[in-house]
């Protein structure tokens, strides 16, 4: 895989607004927050845009915005404003061999679960699963998921187990052992990606799954469209984490729980539930394209390589 540089006190971060806008409080509150953090910050047009009401500048500006932070020499790292909505809108104009040219460390989460997908099906980039600027740094990020990014960006070195805050524990699913590297993110945007250029590919990889505001019933849906697609027959394990306001509400019934021992149980693959990467109160930073093992038995994902160099 093509990684980035493990960032540096002084290193300069590349603000770039993928998906949705955010307020311009929020946006100074980020860029306030990531220099407490001990980097300089390059803010990119986009991040003071609105587009349409739901979108930070039009597909053309943001796709175009990417490219040129990717490209940017005073740029060390890149992290997404926030989630949202508009990311696979860009996909097909972003410039990959570009990207693999210039591997940057790219930090994100939720809409940006399709960029991760791209840049490391397309360029070969390892990039990392992550605390956003406005969506969490701008609120002031716990103690526990702050510890595990500021170690993913600026030590070259494995994280090893990711093991979660006091009071929540991992639960096995499916005993096991799986190896390979790690893939996925936010369960509607894997869905939305079936059957374009873009659809993951879980062939050999452990699969990381979380979601927000999902009803069970929904959640059926995308797993049971991700499982025809052959995502969890290809996969080598599964690692749930967070699944925040998604109980049950029109349709009373099945949990989300229950949907995944229905729907993916089933495939025997090792798996985990419970791992707290997500939208929930902490969100520990996960590096995708790297090796890891997972020991479904013991409730233990270990990251064996790091995603900087």
């Amino acid at each position: 895989m093509n990684k980035g540089k493990a960032l540096r006190a002084g290193d300069t971060i590349g603000l770039v607004a993928t998906s949705s806008p955010a307020t311009e409080e929020m946006l100074n509150k980020a860029i306030a927050g990531l220099v407490e953090l001990g980097f300089k910050v390059k803010v990119g047009e986009t991040c003071y845009e609105t587009y349409g009401g739901y979108l930070a500048g039009t597909p053309l500006q943001r796709a175009g915005e990417l490219n040129a932070m990717f490209a940017d020499d005073e740029v060390d790292g890149i992290m997404c404003m926030r989630g949202g909505y508009g990311a696979p809108q860009i996909l097909p104009m972003l410039d990959y061999d570009l990207i693999a040219q210039n591997p940057k460390l790219f930090v994100g989460y939720s809409d940006i679960t399709a960029l991760h997908a791209a840049f490391g099906q397309q360029a070969g980039l390892a990039t990392l699963h992550g605390p956003m600027a406005t969506s969490d740094i701008a609120h002031g990020l716990d103690d526990w998921s702050k510890q595990y990014l500021l170690r993913a960006m600026t030590r070259p070195e494995p994280l090893g187990p990711i093991i979660n805050p006091p009071g929540e524990d991992v639960v096995c699913l499916v005993e096991g052992q799986a190896y390979g590297p790690i893939v996925g993110g936010n369960l509607a945007l894997i869905a939305t990606l079936m059957g374009t250029p873009y659809q993951l590919d879980t062939r050999g990889k452990i699969l990381f799954l979380e979601d927000i505001d999902e009803e069970p019933y929904r959640i059926d849906r995308m797993l049971t469209q991700m499982a025809l697609g052959g995502l969890f027959n290809d996969c080598a394990g599964v690692v749930i984490g967070t699944w925040t306001n998604c109980e049950p509400k029109k349709r009373k019934g099945f949990s989300v729980w229950d949907v995944f021992q229905n729907i993916v149980v089933p495939y025997g693959k090792p798996t985990i539930w419970n791992v707290q990467i997500g939208h929930g109160a902490f969100n520990m930073a996960l590096p995708f394209g790297v090796e890891a093992t997972l020991d479904a038995t013991h409730g233990v994902l270990a990251i064996e390589e790091s995603v900087t160099v």
